[in-house]
């Protein structure tokens, strides 16, 4: 039998909305049933999710991504309820519960209060509930506005202080990408990926580029960003496609799929 491991699934923007900005149903319901199927073999799931802004800007019925930072927080209010409706739906096809955590800077950087995040979690694993997390776009705007001040960064950064609070084994990066690549391979389509890496290396750290679409914030230097974090505390961590959500398996059986990043602490 594989051993039991928290493990902590971070989705983008990309992989759960169409370019409209709409909720990609059949993508979700793919990620819902492979999280619900991997609690059921024995391991507590964390799912870290992106796209109230993207979901809630589509659902307004605005034609862009908002600017104004008030229209972008009400726009992720919006979006967050339509996700979290959508995901308790979801899971609970596949008889799993979910449960909303929704974060600001302060929350992890004030200790009282991360301890308190950090109990919370553990009941909610204890009992077989799948917290769901996002940041709290609605009140906290250095990331959505600026980028200054950031505290939790995107949700890349933000997975991965959900992965120290939680003491997870694993942290996934479901992205728009295979894995961390050589050169940018849309820009070079000769480009090798690279399936494994032991230490952030400052070539490794060149090789990020810039961000992805308009539904999101993040780019490969966030993923590198959050793998310093995460293998810090002694957890792995690993890039890969989501739209490929049945590698989830082969990732937590330890097999090659996209790039992981080693903790030197394993």
């Amino acid at each position: 039998m594989l051993k039991k491991q928290r493990i902590v699934v971070k989705v983008g923007t990309s992989t759960i909305t169409h370019d409209s900005g709409s909720m990609d149903l059949r993508s979700m319901e793919r990620l819902a049933r492979v999280l619900a199927d991997l609690q059921g073999s024995g391991h507590e799931i964390i799912l870290v999710t992106s796209g109230a802004i993207a979901v809630g800007t589509a659902k307004m019925g605005l034609t862009e991504r908002p600017k104004e930072l008030r229209v972008k927080q009400a726009a992720a209010a919006v979006g967050q309820c339509r996700m979290m409706h959508v995901y308790d739906t979801l899971f609970s096809e596949y008889n799993a519960s979910v449960a909303q955590i929704l974060l600001t800077g302060e929350d992890v950087e004030d200790p009282a209060r991360a301890e308190h995040l950090t109990n919370t979690f553990d009941v909610l694993l204890e009992r077989g509930i799948i917290p769901v997390v996002n940041e709290n776009d609605s009140v906290s705007s250095a990331e959505i506005e600026t980028g200054a001040g950031k505290i939790l960064g995107d949700n890349d950064t933000l997975s991965a202080i959900v992965a120290k609070l939680c003491r997870a084994d694993l942290l996934i990066l479901l992205s728009d990408i295979d894995g961390l690549y050589e050169a940018n391979p849309r820009t070079h389509p000769d480009a090798a990926l690279i399936p494994v890496v032991y230490s952030l290396t400052p070539e490794i750290l060149e090789m990020a580029g810039e961000a992805g679409s308009w539904r999101g914030t993040g780019g490969m230097a966030t993923k590198l960003s959050a793998a310093a974090i995460a293998t810090e505390c002694g957890c792995d961590m690993v890039i890969t496609n989501g739209k490929r959500m049945d590698d989830l398996y082969r990732i937590v059986e330890g097999y090659s799929v996209g790039t992981r990043f080693i903790s030197p602490r394993r």
